[in-house]
């Protein structure tokens, strides 16, 4: 009998996560079924209530107030309100709307309703979304340069308090022993230990003045926060709406700034801990001893993945990284072997030029440096990374090169 082809860990772990995505989904749905579902049905009881003592008293029958309650709910949606609100649709408004699209957080408060609006909306937020996440990494990538650099600096300086770095040593500098800094990337965890930390701070501060400036409570400043920054945007409660504010100019660009900063932050956070998330998957993978994949774990266990460390092998990384340095000829052909990239020997001895191979000689030539040069040579030892992932795996320590 023809016996199926073994799993690969890749598709171990893409299964193994979208079996947990149900999982949490599952789990989210159960929690928020039972929270809110009393209150849904409590408010539903009592709007109930209203509306017939409302028809009672006044002798309107329930058709005819339903009937006037449906315009009002259209009213609602077109952007009509009984205050008096900004103007949804004057260049601010229009600005702040842009705005929305382009992050993908779509509060949903103002939505075209022409015909050609829509059309345009289409064309519109394909490239606004796109230029966009094209933001979002490179903000990504230079926040984690702004923080090896720190990061990086603060360790030369404990190195040289503790004598294992001479007074007069330079970065940049060649350097051999214990105290070497060639190649250092930070920990993934201390970056997402800062990310954090900045994501708190900015949220507490941009509550304050929600909670100051709108009237809302601190918690709902802070819900809003999450829900603005992490682009899920529900739109039950949205910022600088109110026809007048004090100092209105000035509140505006704060808002602004904040929702800009946030969204960037949590972004750059989101994508270090789906990092930490691969790693744990890895970690399982590891500890199921997944019979369906043997032919994966044996490479896995000659080469010491490097893309791929997982929780308790600090200690082994050394002497694997000894050994696959030793089986191949260059790191490209041992990360090949390991499921992690694409070999470049065999592909320039087939002719075949693929789509990596062209966006990697892109960037080398934009940097003006080719990738083994720029290891050495540039400061924080980074090399060039196209998407989230990649530049989270050239530019940190746990998912890139054993130290």
């Amino acid at each position: 009998r023809r016996r199926l082809a073994p799993l690969n860990e890749d598709n171990g772990r893409f299964l193994l996560l979208a079996a947990l995505i149900v999982v949490y989904l599952s789990a989210g749905a159960t929690v928020f079924s039972a929270l809110e579902s009393p209150s849904e049905a409590a408010a539903q009881l009592r709007w109930n209530r209203t509306l017939h003592n409302f028809s009672r008293i006044f002798n309107i029958s329930l058709p005819e107030l339903r009937a006037f309650l449906r315009s009002y709910e259209a009213a609602m949606a077109a952007g009509i309100r009984v205050d008096a609100l900004r103007p949804r649709w004057d260049f601010p408004g229009a600005f702040y709307f842009v705005g929305t699209v382009v992050s993908t957080i779509g509060f949903g408060m103002t939505t075209p309703a022409t015909v050609a609006g829509k059309v345009f909306l289409i064309i519109y937020g394909l490239f606004g979304c796109a230029g966009t996440i094209l933001f979002f990494n490179l903000f990504l990538e230079r926040i984690i340069s702004l923080l090896a650099f720190i990061m990086k600096a603060c360790r030369e300086r404990q190195l040289r308090r503790s004598g294992l770095l001479p007074p007069s040593f330079r970065r940049g500098s060649a350097m051999s022993g214990v105290g070497s800094l060639i190649g250092w990337k930070p920990s993934v965890y201390h970056v997402m230990l800062i990310l954090g930390i900045f994501a708190i701070i900015l949220s507490c501060c941009a509550s304050a003045m929600y909670t100051l400036v709108e009237g809302w409570n601190y918690v709902d400043s802070l819900y809003y926060c999450f829900v603005t920054f992490s682009t899920i945007g529900f739109g039950d409660l949205v910022s600088s709406q109110n026809a007048v504010y004090q100092n209105q100019g000035l509140y505006r660009f704060g808002n602004f700034m904040f929702i800009l900063m946030g969204v960037c932050c949590i972004y750059s956070l989101f994508n270090v801990i789906s990092i930490i998330i691969k790693q744990l998957l890895n970690w399982v993978l590891k500890k199921f001893e997944c019979r369906c994949c043997p032919k994966c774990h044996k490479s896995s266990a000659r080469l010491g993945r490097r893309n791929a460390i997982t929780p308790g092998a600090r200690l082994r990384q050394h002497k694997i990284s000894m050994d696959a340095d030793g089986q191949y000829d260059s790191d490209t052909e041992g990360r090949r072997l390991s499921g992690e990239m694409i070999s470049m020997r065999e592909l320039m001895a087939s002719n075949k030029v693929s789509l990596a191979i062209l966006q990697k000689q892109l960037s080398e030539t934009a940097n003006g440096y080719p990738r083994n040069v720029c290891i050495n040579t540039r400061q924080n030892g980074f090399s060039a990374g196209v998407g989230a992932l990649a530049i989270m795996n050239n530019r940190l320590a746990e998912t890139s090169d054993p130290r």
